[in-house]
């Protein structure tokens, strides 16, 4: 298989869909690799270095996409990328549909078939793909959030670890999942008073087992949240239904409780946002306020952190790559139900329940399409 990689071309997205190493494995495995010129250059890799892993270099984009069977990627294909993309080639990336309808129907209408890093699950049920960039951006949630808190950026001019006789920032963490616990973590870390909310009791449980001496746990009642959100200084959203959209848990009327200057930092925002007032921001222009509250929205905040960010993805999306090129995406799919789960667009159609739902599409079914191929 002809597997192709390109430079990102979304605001201040630095990190890239295959590295050398994943170059090298998948040509180890007899498949031909084209990387587009300075493809990796902003994670740190040169063209010199994928050479030197046997793939190939192709001078622009759309000669990557008009010679590959497979596009990897990182971040969703931009609206140039997608005329480009046709009938039969795969696409491996983030997709997140959910919240995106116009992405979606321009994929339906490419032919393409679609496979969201976002949507492949594991035997005990979490997202292995995810995984990787949910701990960058949980980790990056409080630096961030810290420095929009800073009196120059709009916020309240609070120290997220205060100072001795000076109480320190409160974070409220909106989730405990993996974003949400190294979220909590790192912000905690930092010295700041953190309380993370979650539905989930046994989730809670674990939390308090583990944490117990670093962050406090709560339950998710409307009640609660109302209240810890009124009282914080910085809020970050790490909510996440797989596919669908984030649920709206702070509402525009919460927004009038908090103080002045406050910071939410709404990391569902690929989801769109689990604030009302949210709205996608990038690395250039990260925070906008509404009703004097400061929010920071930047849609690939893992970008920020080209180099880690890559070499973590690559980690884990590695082996489901090979996997594809070595058998094909029908084969590959059938075998793996986990990878299955991971198929968003095909032919046509939407193929995962939770995205068709949101955005009010008709399903063909994974599952059934996979039968139909058999």
């Amino acid at each position: 298989m002809k597997i192709g990689s390109v430079r990102e071309i979304k605001a201040q997205e630095f990190r890239v869909g295959l590295t050398p190493a994943a170059a090298a494995e998948a040509v180890a495995h007899g498949h031909e690799v084209l990387i587009e010129a300075g493809a990796g250059a902003g994670a740190g890799f040169t063209d010199s270095d994928y050479e030197a892993a046997g793939a190939t270099i192709v001078a622009d984009a759309p000669t990557v996409f008009v010679q590959a069977d497979m596009i990897v990627k990182v971040k969703e294909p931009q609206a140039s990328e997608r005329k480009m993309l046709r009938e039969g080639q795969i696409l491996f990336t983030y997709l997140h549909l959910a919240a995106d309808e116009a992405q979606a129907k321009d994929l339906m209408a490419s032919g393409a078939t679609c496979i969201a890093y976002e949507t492949v699950t594991a035997k005990d049920g979490t997202l292995p793909l995810l995984a990787p960039m949910s701990e960058v951006a949980g980790r990056l949630a409080p630096q961030m959030g810290a420095w929009t808190l800073q009196k120059a950026n709009g916020g309240r001019g609070v120290l997220m670890g205060g100072v001795p006789g000076v109480a320190p920032a409160k974070v409220v963490v909106i989730g405990g999942g993996v974003v949400g616990t190294n979220a909590a973590r790192v912000a905690a870390g930092m010295g700041a008073d953190v309380t993370v909310l979650d539905k989930s009791l046994p989730r809670l449980r674990y939390l308090d087992d583990t944490f117990g001496g670093l962050f406090r746990t709560a339950y998710s009642s409307k009640a609660e949240t109302e209240a810890l959100v009124a009282s914080a200084d910085m809020v970050i959203g790490a909510v996440l239904i797989p596919g669908a959209a984030a649920p709206k848990l702070i509402t525009r009327e919460m927004l009038k409780t908090m103080k002045p200057g406050a910071a939410i930092v709404d990391v569902a925002i690929d989801q769109g946002g689990c604030a009302e007032t949210s709205r996608a921001t990038t690395h250039d222009d990260p925070v906008f306020e509404v009703d004097g509250v400061m929010h920071y929205c930047v849609a690939n905040m893992p970008g920020a952190v080209a180099r880690t960010s890559t070499l973590a993805l690559s980690n884990a999306t590695q082996p489901f790559l090979i996997a594809l090129a070595d058998k094909g995406w029908e084969r590959a799919c059938a075998e793996d139900p986990h990878l299955a789960a991971g198929l968003n667009v095909h032919a046509g159609m939407i193929t995962h329940a939770a995205v068709a739902e949101a955005l009010g599409l008709p399903l063909n079914d994974t599952q059934t399409l996979l039968h139909a191929a058999e």
